[in-house]
């Protein structure tokens, strides 16, 4: 059987109909960089981003600073040109750090920046909107994103009280070029997300083989973000929930595979968390000439997760609060 044709394979099992598979492989389709990583396209944006995305909070949390910026330095010159960051990380700090990164010589233009606003009204997204702008010093984001859409209320809240009348304001003005959501909690949130009236430019999503067997946004989510060419922008492709954000050793899964099975989905990136050059590199390699894993891999890492993957026991992001952000609880009236 040819290529083409396990994907296919695979696909139809996850998706079902005839019209999603050849929309995932539309999204997995890659072009080559210059810099060495593929690029992938972000649904109807037509942008075309580095198909591994430099996640913002890991980098807020490298210890020495300097060090920090040149680690983003050496991943603009590696090809990793989609930047993740959001307004809460560090309380600001991975904002403020990736600025310092991205206003030396000319940086800033390198890079397809992405941030999140935490707030879901009109003033408090402004407000939001206002800090990350000062805090990246730029003038434009070109992807903001709702955060942690992690409460069923959260899609109504956005529309209710005034925060994508905000985003749309912000755009209208150029301060913000394409709008999307994120969250990690339920793929029936996402969903309920992308049924509301806007053509979202993003959902940003949990991708990994765990998430195939516990409340699965690759089985939910994606196959609507496909439907709707909503780019989708993976993260938490190493479990997550696990020590070190790792999939169970037990399973004898490994880092790389982990990656490789993520990049294979229709995903448009995927954000992998980095705390120094070394893991750069190692990220990068994963990249570099990047070829979707065969149906027969795929099926054989999903098998090797299934028994300690379907209560949720490892994906703790989705089937407890402990990884709910502390500004969303206190949005709800939870407890942090």
């Amino acid at each position: 059987m040819s290529y083409d044709a396990t994907r296919r394979s695979f696909f139809q099992g996850m998706f079902g109909s005839a019209a999603a598979v050849a929309m995932a492989q539309q999204a997995l389709a890659q072009q080559d960089s210059p810099n060495g990583l593929p690029t992938r396209r972000l649904g109807r944006t037509n942008e075309q981003v580095s198909i591994l995305c430099l996640g913002g909070w890991h980098i807020g949390a490298v210890e020495d600073k300097n060090e920090a910026i040149r680690i983003m330095h050496a991943a603009i010159d590696e090809g990793m040109t989609f930047f993740d960051n959001a307004w809460d990380y560090h309380d600001g700090g991975s904002e403020e750090l990736m600025g310092r990164a991205l206003s030396v010589e000319g940086k800033r233009d390198k890079v397809f920046l992405m941030t999140k606003n935490c707030e879901r009204d009109y003033q408090g997204s402004m407000r939001n909107l206002d800090e990350s702008l000062r805090r990246l010093k730029t003038d434009r984001i070109d992807l903001w994103q709702f955060h942690e859409m992690v409460y069923d209320s959260d899609p109504d809240w956005v529309f209710e009280k005034g925060g994508l009348k905000a985003a749309l304001e912000a755009q209208k003005a150029g301060k913000v070029r394409y709008i999307g959501f994120t969250g990690h909690k339920d793929p029936s949130i996402h969903v309920k997300m992308l049924n509301k009236p806007y053509d979202w430019a993003s959902a940003q999503m949990p991708v990994n083989v765990l998430d195939a067997h516990y409340r699965s946004f690759q089985k939910e989510a994606v196959p609507v973000c496909l439907a709707r060419d909503v780019g989708v922008v993976g993260m938490k492709s190493l479990g997550g929930g696990a020590p070190k954000g790792e999939i169970p050793t037990k399973t004898s899964v490994t880092h790389e595979e982990c990656r490789r099975y993520a990049l294979s989905l229709p995903v448009s990136t995927l954000v992998v968390g980095i705390l120094s050059m070394e893991e750069l590199m190692a990220e990068v390699k994963i990249g570099r000439g990047f070829k979707p894993m065969d149906d027969e891999t795929k099926a054989v890492l999903l098998s090797q997760v299934a028994d300690v993957a379907g209560d949720g026991r490892h994906e703790l992001f989705k089937s407890t609060q402990r990884f709910d952000g502390a500004h969303h609880r206190r949005q709800h009236g939870f407890a942090v």
